[in-house]
């Protein structure tokens, strides 16, 4: 891997942690340090700055509370979201997670009507829960095209626990929803993806659970460096064994 050296910069860490995203992060750091590349994280709060290494980066955005998200909104209005689209636009890798997905959209809307601006990443709008609609939450299996071959199908899991629903535009969804209620509980839709921009609302957390989606984030934000490089194959039979005993219980059907 010669002296490519990953930056994971975890926006608002201490402000959007929901169900346990920060594992996420772990699951990046981990799955790289045991191929042997060096990783920095570093906490990008409020006030601060996003800036970019001048090696390997990679964003991710956890989900968090309405109060929580109505301070992102100003925090992203200024220049901190004008850098999160231009990075994004220059293909830079982000994954934001149910809040921090939402505020990827034009605006999320909360249920006093507030429009919360977003950073406009995604095509979409968050709405609020109307009075006879309930909460959209339990595990999820959804069916993904690979990002690395989008005639390669796989599946991933996760669990949802969400009021608002969000409506795509142009914006591409990230999945097909097998079980569970994805972006609204209606389209059929889960998350959304922009070149290396993913938005999902997976908890879970989503990436210990989905070995393969972790590595290729990891793979898309090192060859923005290298383009050459491969991964070295890991022992994934703890990952593939949550993900199995999820998808199991999930689906109702067995799985060797």
């Amino acid at each position: 891997m010669g002296q490519i050296r990953l930056t994971i910069h975890h926006l608002y860490a201490g402000m959007m942690n929901l169900y346990g995203d920060r594992g996420n992060v772990i699951a990046i750091k981990k799955r790289a340090e045991w191929r042997g590349i060096p990783v920095d994280v570093l906490d990008v709060g409020l006030g601060e700055n996003i800036r970019p290494t001048s090696s390997a980066d990679l964003f991710l955005f956890g989900g968090g509370q309405d109060r929580e998200q109505a301070l992102l909104a100003s925090d992203l209005s200024g220049t901190k979201g004008a850098d999160l689209r231009a990075i994004v636009e220059d293909g830079g890798v982000v994954l934001g997670v149910c809040g921090g997905y939402q505020l990827m959209g034009h605006y999320y809307e909360t249920p006093e009507g507030e429009k919360l601006p977003g950073v406009g990443v995604f095509d979409m709008h968050t709405r609020p829960r109307g009075g006879d609609e309930a909460r959209l939450i339990g595990n999820v299996l959804a069916r993904v095209r690979a990002p690395e071959d989008g005639d390669v199908v796989r599946e991933i899991v996760g669990f949802e626990n969400h009021g608002g629903r969000t409506e795509l535009g142009e914006a591409e969804p990230l999945a097909g929803v097998l079980v569970g209620y994805g972006n609204n509980g209606s389209d059929g839709t889960e998350g959304a993806r922009r070149l290396n921009a993913y938005g999902t609302y997976l908890h879970g957390s989503l990436l210990p659970k989905n070995p393969w989606l972790t590595d290729q984030l990891l793979l898309n934000a090192l060859r923005r460096v290298d383009e050459k490089i491969e991964l070295e194959p890991l022992d994934d039979a703890a990952e593939l064994a949550a993900f199995s005993s999820v998808a199991g219980r999930v689906s109702g059907r067995a799985r060797g």
